[in-house]
């Protein structure tokens, strides 16, 4: 590790595009991850709301499981850059990346303490998976992620046909009696175990959920093997293509659902879930990418380059500003507001974030949970602060 040269990543060094996505990615999350404790913990009533009401499904449909499906296939991306970095410099890169997956397993634990829908752990346990992956040519892997993509839906109706775990059994029995301690360590705890018990032990997340995610690390990797995102431009006809293809498969396939369910037709060998979120995620990716391309929004896409350049940064602060809003060492606030509430917490929370990120990298070249994690990777202290000119 001693031969490897480190130096700042300059903004001419960095992918723009995908700082974006990533930028827009975590607007996602930060909606996700906190209209999640709308659902969580005791029974509240809440009076309908036509402006809640149409949040739900305006979340539901664009952003809901969006967001970490685009922030797979960027890791994917990601992965082959840092691999192609240090094979050319020399260094042994399945060592790095090892050390590398190691400290993100460690900030993962951290990060679940505060938070129990953590997906670090799974990009850490995942991207070693990668690694033996890390050879193939950009068609090998395309393949195998399109082979993913297509057993998932059958795969989770036979595992909802097995019916082995009750999540919501285990919630109750493991994690509820924790949920409103005003205890520090009681809280941690049942982060930790929520994690636990509704992730690490759920069939549904285990399996299902950790193959789409590799199968859009695999999408992701492949895309870098042609340099995608570094041609955006020459494959602007491909785009188009993306776009228009998936924007009908996921009009179609919600349309399709929404029939079958008023039929009240049981799906007993066949889930579209993913394929309905896959399609919807790839639609607007690929119409960012569009926008990018035409030089749309270019404000808008500024800012998000600066959130996205501090992705794991703005995301662990956004869950440990949740812990101490809705949880009993904070604020307390639960489930009790309107659902609209949450989606304005998390949009004030976001916009915060992107003023924050961009006057940080004003004056320093990595996010402070960056710059840790590169350290601990390197094993060597490197400057934080960008130099001033003379």
């Amino acid at each position: 590790m001693d031969t490897i040269i480190v130096q700042p990543i300059q903004a001419n060094q960095r992918t723009v595009i995908v700082d974006i996505l990533r930028g827009w990615a975590l607007l996602g999350v930060v909606l996700g991850n906190y209209s999640d404790f709308f659902g969580f913990g005791k029974t509240f009533v809440h009076p309908p709301e036509l402006i809640s009401t149409v949040l739900e499904y305006f979340n539901f449909y664009f952003f809901a499981a969006k967001s970490w499906t685009l922030l797979s296939v960027l890791f994917g991306y990601g992965f082959a850059i840092v691999m192609n970095n240090v094979a050319t410099k020399g260094n042994n890169p399945v060592l790095f990346f090892l050390k590398r997956m190691f400290w993100l397993f460690v900030i993962a634990f951290i990060n679940s303490s505060f938070w129990f829908g953590d997906i670090l752990k799974d990009y850490a346990l995942l991207g070693l998976l990668l690694l033996f992956f890390h050879r193939c040519t950009a068609k090998t892997a395309f393949r195998l992620s399109i082979i993913l993509i297509v057993i998932v839906p059958f795969l989770a109706a036979y595992l909802t046909y097995l019916n082995l775990y009750d999540v919501e059994k285990a919630f109750n029995s493991h994690v509820l009696p924790l949920f409103y301690s005003h205890n520090w360590l009681d809280v941690f705890l049942m982060n930790l175990k929520g994690t636990y018990y509704t992730e690490m032990l759920s069939p549904s997340y285990a399996i299902i959920a950790r193959m789409v995610m590799f199968a859009c690390m695999l999408l992701g990797f492949s895309a870098q093997r042609i340099n995608f995102f570094d041609r955006l431009a020459e494959f602007k006809k491909q785009l188009k293509t993306i776009f228009w293809l998936c924007l009908a498969l996921a009009i179609l396939l919600n349309a399709g659902l929404l029939y079958a369910l008023s039929l009240k037709f049981q799906f007993t060998y066949f889930k579209p879930r993913y394929l309905i979120i896959l399609s919807t995620m790839l639609t607007i990716a690929s119409g960012i990418c569009l926008l990018y391309i035409n030089g749309k929004l270019k404000g808008f896409f500024h800012n998000l380059q600066a959130m996205g350049k501090m992705t794991l940064t703005n995301y662990i602060v956004q869950n440990v500003i949740a812990a101490f809003l809705f949880l009993n060492i904070g604020l307390g606030i639960f489930n009790t507001m309107p659902f609209w509430f949450y989606i304005g917490i998390a949009l004030v929370i976001y916009i915060l974030q992107l003023f924050f990120s961009k006057w940080w990298l004003t004056y320093y070249n990595y996010g402070p949970i960056e710059w840790i994690w590169r350290q601990l990777t390197y094993g060597k202290r490197l400057p934080i602060k960008k130099k001033v000119p003379s």
